[in-house]
């Protein structure tokens, strides 16, 4: 993506798209900056309604509760503070004080977000770290000496990432490996800074935009959550089929050793939560026998959820493994070496998302690093148990074909539900899952951990968390609700669901524990419930319909609490 088309796209009608409000302060001059934020969020799908203080104001905004900033009322706000200006601030300090200009300038960082936490819309902070810069005043002894520049910035920087790590409501837009990354000379030009006061060269622009923009939606809840891998030439050099398991390339010799690297940082993602599968055109037997043979196989079968070599069309196969996993295909990443089978992919499943890699594959993971694919908003341990959830996600299908109706399926599964408050041990995990579905979320309403937490003590408030489990195993954390007591009525504020066990019966479940709930409250006569609708959420439209709550003035409403539960084929653990 580069800068012209950015620029293009910022002029461009985006009103049928989701809107979002993102406020941009910068100490810096930050116009093009914020042509190119709202440039990226059009080329994905998104109208930016975007603020931009005037040059070097973020004091002045974030200080003053009747500014421009406090009027636009944003959900993400962009604070774009930059090296260059630091440092006048730093050699503007008595000599003896420069010791504590981290920590200083750390306390002011603290005292904007807390302000910043006010806006009653708020989602997101997003803030820059700073870019490393030596003064060459000490050379190497810079390291050493904490009053130093270059000691000063780098603890700065990590006092930042410390702060991040306790809060989910700031978060890092890492443009000091941007800078690593590309280098002085695509990021920062001393002729515009001094002529323009522009401290991001025009090059580096739509890769900052676009870092910008896969922070916000990913707080949104949409990431990639699967990565579909290739395997000959992509897995590793050669052909199984043809080279037989003793002569592929992989290993610590040769090309070998790009492969090698290549299944370390794949492996690296499933260990963060990332959904394996593997699409080849192979024979099975044979392709396996790599992952169970091979002395140097960095992925094993164990660490792979959906398997699939065949000699069928890969776009077909691919399809297979999303009605398994159960995900929107934008959710998933294919990796295949062959021009003519990603071009395949792409033109019947035009939301995937697949790389163009390229011949040499000592360069496939540093050019896959650059697309930053995996963003994420959240990362709970449970995270790991993926994989092995999938694995028995897909015997499960395959035990399903058996049946030849779906009730007598479900009653052989044997599912149990186990319903609790939240509490400090669920709560990561029930904020990520507000973080994370899209398909089955009635209202798309996404709290964080620390509202989640208020509202589980707020007397008017009932929060739930409903973990199941079945023959096959355990699901973990499945369904989230969160009800509001309202004089006679009972609002579902919060439903949400995982998309692994959707069809499951756990809707039914739901709704029949509600209704039991609201039934044994003094003075509840009604349930109610909402649907705001989404690009992703069009699986739950007729939810509350088919529950047999009745349409009112744009909510559903259901009253007649003599009616039958709604048949369900789950148990519940008291």
């Amino acid at each position: 993506m580069n800068l012209s088309k950015l620029i293009k796209n910022s002029k461009k009608d985006n009103s049928l798209f989701p809107n979002l409000k993102v406020s941009l302060l910068g100490d810096s001059a930050t116009q093009l900056l914020a042509k190119s934020i709202i440039g990226y969020g059009y080329e994905i799908g998104y109208g930016i309604d975007l603020f931009e203080a005037d040059y070097d104001q973020i004091k002045l905004q974030i200080f003053n509760p009747n500014s421009e900033l406090y009027v636009h009322n944003p959900e993400f706000v962009i604070v774009a503070e930059s090296t260059e200006k630091i440092k006048q601030d730093y050699y503007n300090e008595n000599q003896d004080n420069r010791i504590n200009f981290a920590e200083d300038k750390f306390s002011s960082i603290k005292e904007q977000v807390k302000l910043l936490g006010s806006l009653k819309n708020l989602k997101a902070i997003l803030y820059f770290n700073l870019k490393e810069d030596d003064d060459s005043v000490y050379g190497n002894y810079a390291n050493k000496i904490e009053s130093s520049f270059l000691y000063q910035i780098r603890k700065f920087n990590y006092l930042v990432m410390e702060f991040a790590s306790t809060t989910n409501l700031f978060h890092i837009v890492d443009y000091k490996l941007l800078h690593q990354r590309n280098g002085d000379k695509v990021a920062f030009s001393n002729q515009s800074y001094v002529n323009n006061s522009m401290v991001f060269n025009l090059d580096i622009l739509p890769l900052i935009a676009k870092n910008c923009i896969d922070i916000i939606v990913a707080q949104l809840g949409i990431f990639k959550k699967c990565l579909i891998i290739d395997l000959d030439n992509t897995m590793w050099g050669g052909i199984i089929g043809d080279d037989g398991i003793d002569n592929i390339q992989i290993g610590s010799l040769g090309i070998g050793k790009a492969f090698t690297n290549f299944q370390k940082w794949v492996k690296e993602l499933k260990n963060r939560g990332i959904i394996l599968a593997i699409c080849s055109k192979n024979f099975e037997s044979i392709a396996k026998d790599v992952f169970v043979n091979h002395p140097d196989m960095i992925l094993r079968l164990e660490d792979i959820s959906v398997f699939v070599a065949n000699w069928d069309n890969k776009a077909d196969n691919i399809k297979y493994i999303q009605s398994i996993l159960n995900i929107g295909f934008d959710s998933m990443v294919f990796l295949d070496d062959n021009p003519f089978e990603r071009e395949i992919a792409k033109k019947n499943i035009p939301s995937l998302t697949v790389p163009e890699l390229g011949e040499d594959p000592s360069e496939y993971v540093d050019y896959l690093k650059t697309l930053n694919l995996f963003e994420t908003a959240s990362y709970v341990k449970n995270d790991t148990k993926r994989t092995l959830q999938y694995q028995e996600e897909s015997k499960r299908k395959k035990e399903e074909i058996k049946y030849t109706d779906q009730a007598s399926f479900l009653k052989s599964l044997n599912m149990e539900i186990k319903v609790a408050q939240f509490d400090s041990f669920n709560l990561p995990r029930v904020a990520q899952l507000i973080q994370r579905s899209n398909q089955f979320n009635l209202r798309t309403v996404r709290y964080t951990e620390t509202e989640l937490k208020a509202l589980s003590k707020a007397e008017n408030y009932i929060c739930l968390a409903l973990e199941l489990k079945d023959s096959f195993g355990e699901y973990g954390i499945i369904s989230i609700v969160i009800l509001e007591k309202k004089k006679d009525l009972l609002f579902i504020d919060t439903w949400v669901m995982s998309c692994r066990v959707l069809k499951r019966g756990v809707e039914e479940f739901v709704f029949n524990y509600v209704l039991r709930l609201a039934n044994s409250m003094d003075g509840i006569k009604k349930i109610k419930g909402e649907y705001i609708p989404t690009k992703k959420n069009i699986f739950v439209k007729d939810l509350y319909q088919d529950l047999g709550f009745n349409n009112e003035s744009e909510s559903w409403v259901f009253s007649d609490f003599s009616s039958n539960n709604k048949t369900c084929f789950i148990k519940e653990i008291i």
